[in-house]
């Protein structure tokens, strides 16, 4: 791959850091230099982007490499989708296996632990959600997905557009700051578990007498 070094060359011409480069095509720093290492690749705004700020094409930039980057981007987009429907599916099971558990505690009197193995179940499914989700914020990161539309424009397989009000914002945001609202949705995805078990527990009982 020649296009991270076209990059690079292109950014040391015009004195650019990668901060000032980001700053100008609407992306992090990390993408920056992600690209630059040949780790991930442009999409086709961000190319647009690039070739604008450096006075050229983006057959002079992409040259050579257009397949590659292709095949590059189409893994990353299958296995983000492969992902998401992993997730759907453990997290779907994982609350089934929590109304499993209300059930025994509740219908079965049973103690807590003669349902250690239904809690265990039950924790494995939430691990391996957790592990996905983990794997998908990595392809988002290295891609630079910050918001909905972004994430389903490229599992489309359309340009992103980040020139936007949200975009910007959502980019703005401290590390800290997301890695704290990240813990917030988990508990509040756990609390939601604990309370559909305790519904899905109720409607079982009502359905069996």
């Amino acid at each position: 791959m020649e296009l991270g070094s076209r990059i690079k060359e292109h950014r040391a011409q015009l004195k650019l850091s990668q901060d000032e480069l980001a700053g100008r095509i609407y992306v992090s720093r990390q993408t920056i230099s992600s690209w630059e290492n040949d780790k991930t690749y442009p999409d086709v705004q961000s190319l647009l982007l690039l070739a604008g700020v450096f006075g050229t094409t983006i057959d002079e930039l992409v040259r050579g490499d257009v397949d590659t980057m292709k095949e590059a981007v189409e893994k990353d987009m299958q296995l983000l989708k492969h992902l998401s429907y992993t997730m759907t599916g453990f997290i779907v099971l994982m609350l089934l296996a929590l109304v499993w558990w209300t059930y025994q505690m509740t219908v079965w009197d049973l103690s807590v632990m003669q349902t250690l193995p239904t809690v265990a179940l039950a924790a494995v499914l939430w691990g391996i959600v957790m592990f996905a989700s983990a794997w998908a914020d990595r392809i988002k990161k290295e891609h630079d997905l910050v918001t909905y539309q972004e994430i389903i424009s490229f599992w489309n397989g359309k340009p992103v557009d980040r020139d936007t009000e949200r975009g910007r914002r959502e980019r703005l945001i401290p590390r800290w700051m997301k890695v704290v609202r990240t813990a917030g949705w988990v508990l509040i995805g756990a609390a939601a578990g604990w309370f559909f078990g305790y519904g899905g527990m109720w409607l079982v009982d009502a359905l069996t007498g």
